[in-house]
Parts: structure tokens; sequence; C-alpha cells
């Protein structure tokens, strides 16, 4: 018995454990819980730091996070509600929340995009942090195409709005990574930078909105079929 069956046979012992390698949804539903946890707070941290500097881009930032986290934890609470017979109706409401709150969090970056420019905010780190940082995010964009492969054939609703909620993450970090990177690393000048970072931007929310309309149309239109009215 090697080492990977040892420690999967220990997990196994467990009720949580037995649910994170038996079933695909407990698993994602868990990676979103930690994720909540995360945007608590990275939500605080941001509001805190707009109270005491009287800053709008952290009280945006704080912001952000809170849409960012009511949609993971609309999720979670509807998995923990339980498979009861008014379940698949509640999964179909959360999907079209998360879709309604992709389109909020849009708007929220682009007043996040518009303030930096503005005020020519950009957070500059040093080279090991920024590779660190970088790391980090294409580490999460691999995650985020692999479980897309994994649960392209998987429909459940909460795993449709989990997803999602994982591709706007993913997206927003790639604007914050190349702002920062430019600040960093780049040798352009401060009017090639603000081009780059609007033109971004503007690509990162369009694709924002466009995935809460779809995850909004997906969850209204499994559920018109569901019951018979397409």
């Amino acid at each position: 018995m090697n080492v990977r069956q040892v420690v999967v046979g220990k997990i196994e012992k467990t009720k949580v454990g037995r649910r994170l390698i038996r079933e695909q949804q407990f698993r994602v539903i868990f990676s979103a819980s930690v994720g909540l946890l995360i945007n608590i707070l990275y939500a605080f941290y941001h509001g805190m730091l707009g109270l005491i500097n009287q800053s709008l881009w952290f009280v945006a930032m704080g912001a952000y996070y809170v849409v960012l986290g009511a949609m993971r934890f609309s999720a979670v609470l509807c998995e923990w509600r339980g498979r009861s017979a008014y379940s698949e109706d509640a999964e179909y409401f959360v999907v079209k929340l998360c879709g309604g709150m992709l389109i909020l969090m849009g708007f929220l970056l682009t007043s996040l995009v518009y303030i930096s420019l503005a005020q020519n905010i950009a957070v500059k780190h040093d080279e090991i942090v920024m590779i660190t940082i970088a790391t980090y995010s294409f580490y999460k964009i691999t995650a985020a195409v692999i479980r897309a492969i994994k649960q392209r054939r998987n429909n459940a609703p909460l795993l449709i709005a989990i997803r999602t909620i994982g591709y706007a993450e993913v997206a927003a970090s790639l604007l914050t990574l190349q702002r920062s990177m430019l600040v960093s690393f780049g040798s352009m000048d401060a009017a090639d930078m603000a081009m780059m970072n609007r033109l971004t931007g503007m690509a990162v929310c369009l694709f924002i909105w466009l995935l809460g309309i779809f995850t909004m149309r997906k969850g209204s239109k499994r559920r018109k079929k569901r019951n018979g009215t397409v």
C-alpha cells in the first residue's frame, strides 16, 4: 500500500473526508466555503483601510469582495439546507441570483478601473512578491480551466453558479495582476500603461457582464425546461 492509499484511507474514515473523496459537488461546495472565508477577510480588510484612510478605492474593493462573498454564501447556504423537495428550485434561484450579482460586480469593477486610472493607483511589489502573486494567479486560471473540463457534463445548478463565480474572480485577478506587473516590471510610459489598463479593464468588465447575463438566462431556461414551459 503506497502513501496515497494510506492518506486516502485515513481521510475516508471521517464523514467529511468520505464526502470529499466520493462526491464531486461536495468538493466544489467545500472549495467555495474556503473561498467565502477568504472573501470575508478581504472585504473586512479593505473596508477598514477605506474607513481609516478615507479612500474610495479601498471602499470599492471592499464592496467588490462583499458581492463575491455574497455569491459564494448563497451557493454554500443552498447546499447546507439539504436535498429537500424544494432544494432544486432554490438552486435555480441561486443561479439567477449569481447572474444578477455578476452584473453588479461588473459595475463595481468599472468603478475600480475608473478610480485607479483617475488617481493613478497601482500597487508596486518587489520581484519575489510579484512572481509569487503571478504564480498564484496562473494557478487559479489553470484550476478554473481544469474544473471546467472535468465538470463540462455536470449541469447541476450549484456547480454552474460556482463555476461562473470562479471565472469572474479569475478575470478580475488578471486585471489586478496586469496593473501591478506594469508598475513593477514594465518599461512603458504612463500614457501607454493607462491605455493598456483601460482596454484590459473594459474587456474584463464586458466579460463579467456577459457572464452574468448568460448565467441568468441559463438558470431561467433550465428552470422553464424542467417545468415544461419552454
